[in-house]
């Protein structure tokens, strides 16, 4: 699901639906918020906010769902992105072996670390950690070739 898929007219079948209430509570927060000067206003603030979550019904597992399905397609797009860049950058990756068996691969946007007895990797996309993949055969591919461009 991305935000194209949002369906626009349940936004507005809810703003028809609870538009007296919205606006009250804006109301509220901007009248709290302009004359009460106090610890007291940032209470108000958060207590009518609070309210008008609940009174929409979004609750906090409806948030978690969203958030995570949210990082589920972020990691996937980064995880489709690191594959990409693999097909594309593997011949201009640096294989280092490290005396312990380890080894790393970098290219100009990836960082590929692992043991060389091991069936997992972990992987990094412009320093981010897309956490440890299993060595499947487009990962082997990529090894194998940076193997091949650093004399290995």
């Amino acid at each position: 699901m991305s935000f194209q898929d949002l369906d626009y007219q349940v936004w507005v079948d809810y703003f028809k639906q609870n538009w007296l209430i919205i606006v009250v509570g804006l109301v509220a927060l901007f009248l709290v918020a302009n004359l009460v000067k106090t610890v007291i206003k940032w209470v108000l603030i958060i207590a009518i906010a609070a309210f008008l979550i609940v009174y929409s019904g979004i609750t906090l597992n409806d948030i978690g769902k969203a958030v995570s399905t949210v990082k589920d397609q972020t990691m996937s797009t980064m995880q489709s992105e690191a594959l990409n860049l693999m097909k594309n950058e593997a011949k201009e990756a640096k294989f280092t072996q490290n005396a312990d068996g380890s080894f790393s691969i970098t290219t100009p946007n990836l960082e590929v670390t692992g043991e060389s007895s091991s069936d997992k990797v972990k992987v990094w996309l412009h320093g981010v950690s897309l956490g440890e993949w299993s060595r499947g055969d487009t990962l082997e591919a990529f090894i194998q070739e940076a193997k091949r461009s650093s004399g290995q």
